[in-house]
């Protein structure tokens, strides 16, 4: 099983951002996006504090984010990389079946990635993902290039707002 440990809170600056999107979109009424939380089982705990400090996962999780936006069930989850890529090494087997599963059902499933180097924040389909995560198995290259992220969906962020509904809309009106 899987360990949990202050390096558990890698990306947490990106969660934050899209925990308070998604507040906000709920507010608006625009949907309603949760967050997964993954089930852990403490180990170790700093009573002093009362902080878990070392924990095991229960089972494998799936996805940080599902909901509906404007009755279209959503599914995604939020990587932040540094570099000029999204490697493959935190994104799993399980979740990517799992998403693929979910859009065979109507569903949309999709990345949100943010490069810090380059404080871009992009939505990346499920369709443009894929070719890259079956090529890896063949001894393709283990990571989507940064060209491979499409300009127009470039996700803005002001105001704190991480605006991924434009950029899914954008996405849905190429994909019909």
């Amino acid at each position: 099983m899987g360990y949990w440990n202050s390096r558990g809170l890698r990306g947490a600056g990106l969660e934050e951002l899209v925990n308070y999107t998604n507040e906000e979109y709920r507010s608006k009424g625009l949907g309603v996006i949760q967050k997964i939380p993954t089930p852990i089982t403490p180990v170790k705990i700093d009573s002093e504090n009362s902080r878990i400090t070392l924990a095991y996962f229960e089972k494998q999780s799936t996805v940080d984010y599902i909901g509906a936006v404007q009755g279209i069930p959503v599914c995604f989850d939020a990587k932040e990389t540094q570099g000029n890529n999204l490697p493959f090494h935190n994104i799993h087997d399980h979740q990517v079946k799992f998403m693929s599963d979910f859009e065979k059902q109507r569903g949309i499933a999709f990345f949100l990635v943010y490069f810090r180097d380059k404080d871009k924040y992009f939505y990346l389909p499920m369709e443009d993902f894929l070719p890259y995560w079956e090529r890896r198995s063949s001894g393709g290259r283990k990571s989507v290039p940064y060209e491979a992220f499409k300009e127009n969906l470039e996700i803005n962020c002001r105001g704190g707002l991480l605006d991924y509904l434009e950029a899914l809309n954008t996405y849905m009106v190429y994909r019909q």
